[in-house]
C-alpha cells in the first residue's frame, strides 16, 4: 500500500504533533500524529488504522492503477450519466442594466421564437427523453421570466412526453428575481419549476449600484422580498458577484437577509463569485472562473467563511471538471445555435451546432482532455480542477487545448477550506467513531 497522489497534508492547528490529511478525490479527512504519516512515507504501514485510510482513499495499492482511473473517469461519468442538462436561452432582454453583464457587446433584445422553442422540444424528446434520460432545462436569458408563454410552450410538451416515457422533467431559471414573486412561481409549479438562481449583489447600497433597474432605480428590495416569498417553494441558490474594492463589505449582506426572512436553512446555498471585467456569466456562474489574483485568493476563503460562520452552505469541494467535458450539459441560445458554455454565446466560432444542424464535433475545438498530460495526472490538484476552465483559457488568449492550472489557488485556499469545513460543518455531523491511532471522520460537506 502507498499513500494517494492526490492527497494533502496540513499540520493541525489544534493538536500538537498532528496533521489533516485531506483527499482532494474523495473529500475525505483524517488526522493522524506526524510520525505515524512519516512512517507510511516510508512505507511502513501500522496494522491499526491502515484499512480506515484505505477505506478514504488515502492508501492504494497501485499509484499507477489510480493514476490511470483518474485519467479514465470523466469518460466514466459520461458513459454512466443518464441525466441531461440543458440552459435555454429565452432571450437577450432583461428589465435590469448591471454594469458588468457578459451580453452587453451583443444584447438587442431578441427573443426564442415559437418556432425555434418546437424544435428544442422534437429535439429533447428524440434524442433524450425517448431514449430513457431524464431532462432538466436551466432556463435563462437576459430575465427568462420576460418569457413565461415560451417556458409554457416548452415544459408543457416536455412534461408530457416525460410521464409518457417513464422518466422525469424538470426546471430551474436563472433570473435576477425581480419578476419570481410567490404567484408566478405558484403557477410555474406544476410545469415542472424545481429551483432558481437569484443574485443580490452584497448589501443594498452595493446591490443597487451594481444591479440597478434600466430606469436607475434601485432593485435590491423587490429582489430580497421575491426570494422570500418563493424560498419555501423551491430550492434557491443565491449568488453575489463581487469586485477586490467591495468583497469586505459583503458579509453585511448575510446581516440583512434575516430581516427579509431568509434564514440559512431557507437557501440551498450562498455562492460569492467574483465579476469578470472582460466578460463571462456573472448570474451564470458558479465560480468557475477565478484567477491567480492576490487580491482573489484572500476574499474566496474570507467570503466563504463568513457564510459557514452565519449558519448558511458554501459550495462544497468536491471533483469536478469544466462543463466542456460533460456530454450530459448543452447551452441553446434563442437562436437555436449550440453552446458549451453559457460565456461562450455571442461568439460565432465558439459554437457547436444547431437545433436544424445538429451536434458538431467539438472535441478539438474546446480541448477536451487537455489535463490527460503527466503534468496534470501527476498533480494532487486534478480532481478539483480538470485542467480548469476553458473561458478563463479563452480570456487569457491561451488555445483551449491549454490547461487553466488551478495550483497557486489551491496552494493559497486550500487549507483554508479544509479547516473551515473542520470547524463549521463537522460539528453538524457526527464523526465516525475513532479507529485509534488515527481519528478519522468521514466528510460532513
Amino acid at each position: 500500500m502507498k499513500l494517494s497522489r492526490y492527497l494533502k497534508i496540513f499540520p493541525s492547528p489544534d493538536r500538537p504533533g498532528h496533521v489533516i490529511l485531506y483527499s482532494t478525490l474523495r473529500g475525505s479527512v483524517a488526522a493522524v500524529p506526524a510520525e505515524t504519516l512519516a512512517a507510511l512515507q516510508q512505507g511502513a504501514f501500522p496494522v491499526e488504522g491502515c484499512d480506515a485510510l484505505t477505506r478514504l482513499g488515502m492508501l492504494v495499492e497501485d499509484p499507477d492503477a489510480e493514476k490511470e482511473q483518474m485519467r479514465d473517469l470523466v469518460a466514466r461519468v459520461n458513459a454512466q450519466t443518464r441525466h441531461f442538462l440543458v440552459s435555454v436561452v429565452l432571450n437577450l432582454d432583461c428589465n435590469l442594466d448591471c454594469g458588468y453583464c457578459f451580453e452587453g457587446e451583443f444584447r438587442c433584445g431578441h427573443y426564442m421564437s415559437g418556432e425555434t422553442a418546437d424544435l428544442l422540444v422534437a429535439m429533447l424528446v428524440r434524442e433524450r427523453i425517448s431514449q430513457g434520460w431524464d431532462v432538466t432545462a436551466s432556463f435563462y436569458g437576459g430575465e427568462p421570466l420576460l418569457s413565461q408563454d415560451l417556458i409554457r410552450r416548452i415544459s408543457q410538451p416536455l412534461q408530457e412526453a416525460a410521464r409518457s416515457h417513464g422518466v422525469k422533467y424538470a426546471f430551474t431559471l436563472v433570473t435576477n428575481g425581480t419578476l419570481l414573486d410567490r404567484d408566478t412561481a405558484l403557477e410555474l409549479l406544476p410545469l415542472g419549476l424545481q429551483g432558481a438562481k437569484f443574485t443580490l449583489d452584497g448589501p443594498r447600497e452595493i446591490h443597487d449600484v451594481q444591479r440597478p433597474y434600466a430606469s436607475g432605480a434601485g432593485s435590491f428590495d423587490i429582489v430580497a422580498t421575491n426570494l422570500a416569498q418563493v424560498c419555501d417553494l423551491i430550492s434557491i441558490q443565491l449568488g453575489a458577484n463581487f469586485r477586490p474594492e467591495n468583497y469586505r463589505e459583503f458579509p453585511r449582506l448575510l446581516d440583512q437577509l434575516p430581516l427579509y426572512g431568509i434564514t440559512p436553512d431557507k437557501l440551498s446555498v450562498m455562492m460569492f463569485t467574483p465579476v469578470v471585467s472582460t466578460g463571462g456569466c456573472s448570474d451564470f456562474n458558479t465560480g468557475c472562473a477565478l484567477s491567480e489574483a492576490p487580491w482573489l485568493m484572500e476574499a474566496a476563503p474570507f467570503l466563504r467563511e463568513a457564510a459557514l460562520a452565519r449558519g448558511y452552505r458554501a459550495p462544497t469541494l468536491k471533483p469536478s471538471a469544466c462543463i466542456v467535458e460533460l456530454v450530459d450539459n448543452l447551452v441553446v441560445d434563442c437562436t437555436g445555435k449550440f453552446y458549451k458554455c453559457p460565456a461562450f454565446m455571442g461568439s460565432e466560432e465558439m459554437s457547436i451546432g444547431s437545433l436544424t444542424e445538429g451536434l458538431k464535433d467539438y472535441r478539438g475545438s474546446h480541448g477536451i482532455g487537455n489535463w490527460q498530460v503527466e503534468a496534470c495526472l501527476e498533480c494532487c490538484y486534478l480532481p478539483l480542477c480538470f485542467g480548469g476552465c476553458r473561458f478563463v483559457s479563452r480570456l487569457q488568449g491561451k488555445a483551449l487545448t491549454e490547461v487553466d492550472c488551478r495550483r497557486k489557488f489551491y496552494d493559497a485556499t486550500l487549507e483554508q477550506t479544509v479547516l473551515q469545513n473542520l470547524t463549521y460543518l463537522a460539528p453538524r455531523k457526527k464523526a465516525a467513531a475513532p479507529t485509534a491511532p488515527f481519528q478519522v471522520a468521514t466528510p460532513p460537506y
